[in-house]
């Protein structure tokens, strides 16, 4: 120890105990003196040790990146800001790409026809139980912008509702919605399928293969026109003012009809929902042009575990479009037309389901007449039959003021192979309350007619 230090010490020593100061010999104070001063040393020495001691390893991890981790790092940071930068540029970004393929295989026992049908071509065919809208392959586009406006584009080749109403032409739906005061309230435009009911047109959330009679023959196709979508908690609430099953309206036709359609879920596994169409439509029971028509269905679900039920009741008329004319006057008559569908499946594992779908058509008014259909011998519609006329090989009518009531009953199986692969098979068996189906094997007429079907629905 220095003397300075040595000096403090024992000056603040003797300024402690004066009075042992006093007493002490010069002696004995040395002594103590020495005795403090190795002490002092010693602490020193062990301060020194400690100092010279590496500190022990941080027993948690501390973290970080080697120069060569930030380096790989700030490559991937701009190589993903440059692909969200392309994205953006090309138009990708929230787009949503899907699409899917069903062919079809079907056995007709009155048309006595059995093939495969796949994108054939309803223009050439027309739109019949038998061929709806499976066996069809379709592209869908949805783009939703950074404000929420939509954009929805979907293709259908021969096979879309552009194609059944008579224009030929490859489009499903090609519609937007707009946001107006916010997201739960859109202005919506454009070319939409048909809303009612509660079977849908994809075969990717149909669960039988054909369709029921309703869906086929009392519901419009698809509406040309602009209106309002409104969401309110458990409310969605839509409805346009459109052109009919005409994406353009011909000569003389001025006014569209009003379509609507309001959806309430009640909680997680049942909803309810109704439709109408009011207003003025083609009326194609003898080329008589737009008359009135009044279309309302309302449809329900119950979906939970391994069940699922639906059902729709439906009631429609148009003014002069019965298929039997006043056999007085001449005068066309008004038709008129109730409904009734309901389906059940259960889930026998989690991949195989059966299904059972039944309906009934009343429709036997001034000779009957639905949306669209006069006497047709090929869907069941329409006066009994009895026979062709020899030489012009025209129908031949019994009662010409009963149409026929129709019935259908479908049984079932789907079965999910893989998240977007599943396998449908369907027996069908359509009557009438008179001899409407044609045999085309000896051009007899009959109340009934079954229909086989399978196909594999492919998604993505």
């Amino acid at each position: 120890m220095n003397a300075p230090i040595f000096a403090a010490l024992a000056l603040a020593l003797a300024s402690a105990y004066p009075v042992a100061a006093y007493a002490q010999t010069n002696e004995e104070l040395l002594k103590e003196l020495r005795a403090l001063r190795e002490r002092v040393g010693q602490l020193e020495e062990k301060i020194k040790a400690n100092e010279s001691t590496p500190a022990p390893a941080p027993t948690q991890p501390q973290w970080g990146m080697t120069p060569q981790q930030t380096q790989d790092f700030n490559r991937i940071a701009v190589k993903t800001e440059a692909l969200e930068d392309a994205v953006e540029a090309q138009g990708m970004k929230m787009l949503k790409i899907t699409g899917y393929m069903e062919p079809a295989y079907i056995y007709n026992k009155a048309q006595r026809r059995a093939g495969f049908q796949f994108i054939n071509n309803v223009a050439n065919d027309g739109y019949n139980y038998d061929n709806s809208y499976f066996g069809t392959a379709a592209i869908d586009f949805l783009k939703e912008t950074d404000s929420g406006t939509r954009y929805h584009l979907t293709l259908s080749p021969n096979r879309g509702t552009d194609a059944v109403i008579g224009n030929g032409g490859i489009v499903q739906e090609a519609s937007v919605s707009v946001p107006l005061t916010d997201l739960q309230t859109r202005f919506i435009a454009g070319h939409l399928p048909d809303w009612s009911g509660y079977e849908y047109l994809p075969p990717t959330q149909n669960k039988l293969i054909t369709h029921n009679l309703l869906f086929d023959f009392t519901l419009p196709t698809s509406y040309t026109g602009a209106g309002l979508e409104l969401t309110r908690e458990k409310w969605i609430i839509k409805g346009m003012l459109a052109n009919m099953n005409a994406s353009k309206m011909p000569a003389g036709a001025r006014m569209p009809v009003l379509t609507y359609r309001v959806d309430y879920a009640k909680g997680e596994f049942q909803g309810f929902g109704f439709a109408g169409v009011h207003g003025k439509a083609a009326n194609l029971v003898g080329g008589n042009g737009n008359t009135n028509l009044n279309l309302f269905e309302v449809d329900g679900y119950f979906i939970r575990g391994d069940w699922t039920v639906q059902g729709q009741l439906s009631y429609g008329a148009q003014k002069q479009g019965a298929i039997t004319p006043d056999p007085e006057s001449g005068a066309l008559r008004d038709s008129k037309w109730v409904g009734l569908s309901g389906l059940a499946a259960y889930k026998f594992t989690p991949r195989l389901e059966g299904i059972v779908r039944a309906d009934y058509l009343q429709n036997n008014k001034n000779g009957g007449g639905l949306l669209g259909y006069g006497s047709d011998p090929r869907n069941g519609i329409g006066p009994g039959i009895v026979g062709r006329d020899s030489e012009t090989g025209d129908l031949v009518y019994g009662d010409t003021e009963k149409g026929a009531n129709r019935s259908s009953v479908s049984f079932g199986l789907g079965y999910a192979f893989d998240l977007n692969t599943s396998f449908k098979f369907e027996y069908r068996l359509d009557r009438a309350s008179v001899p409407v189906f044609e045999d085309v094997r000896d051009g007899s007429f009959r109340k009934s007619n079954t229909m086989l079907g399978t196909s594999v629905v492919v998604k993505f």
